[in-house]
């Protein structure tokens, strides 16, 4: 009898391990960006991306809410920058453009880490001149870098006597979908049609 009683305690505590691992936190909602997930994230992807104020190109207060709408590519730069973030946000433009032809929406944003010669309408230009519908955004030193903050970039400004200075910074272009926030980062050596075939994979999924 003593072995009935054992087999029977045994069956119990692998069906009691199999509830708790059923219903334990995190594993109830598999991951449907895992098949599309390519970047190694220290820490996970939760660790990027959150709420931020910025200005936008007709001088408006905004958050991200407002911002982010749908998907969305956001990419941290500067006007005065002389080759990287012209070829960057052209690079997206052109990703943005594929994406559309295949029904999928998404808008471009470029948010400027050098307030201090970058107002709204500069922004604005900047932006509109890259795409008709990249959202340029811009703030006060203390939004700018609360966001940068945010999405973990780095920048600094380069020590100059005039006002031609340069800003260095990182450089990858961060894919935020509504409702779930950060999803993926795109280095800039990713051409226009393997980043618009990863996005996808992303969006097809939200």
């Amino acid at each position: 009898m003593r072995w009935i009683f054992a087999a029977a305690a045994a069956v119990l505590a692998l069906l009691l391990g199999g509830i708790w691992y059923a219903t334990r936190p995190g594993d109830q909602a598999v991951d449907p960006f895992a098949p599309c997930r390519t970047a190694a994230i220290a820490g996970g992807a939760e660790q990027i991306g959150g709420p931020f104020t910025l200005v936008n190109s007709d001088g408006e207060t905004v958050t991200d809410a407002d911002v982010i709408t749908g998907p969305t590519l956001l990419y941290f730069g500067y006007t005065f920058c002389p080759d990287v973030c012209p070829l960057d946000t052209v690079r997206n433009a052109d990703a943005v453009d594929l994406l559309e032809a295949q029904g999928k929406m998404v808008t471009p944003v470029f948010i400027s880490i050098d307030p201090e010669r970058d107002t709204p309408e500069a922004v604005g230009d900047f932006a509109h001149n890259v795409h008709e519908r990249m959202i340029g955004l811009t703030g006060s030193l203390e939004q700018v870098k609360a966001a940068s903050l945010a999405y973990r970039t780095y920048y600094k400004k380069q020590p100059s006597d005039d006002e031609f200075y340069l800003v260095d910074h990182s450089t990858f272009t961060y894919l935020v979908l509504p409702g779930h926030g950060f999803v993926e980062y795109f280095r800039r050596d990713l051409p226009p049609e393997a980043l618009a075939e990863r996005a996808a994979c992303f969006i097809d999924r939200m």
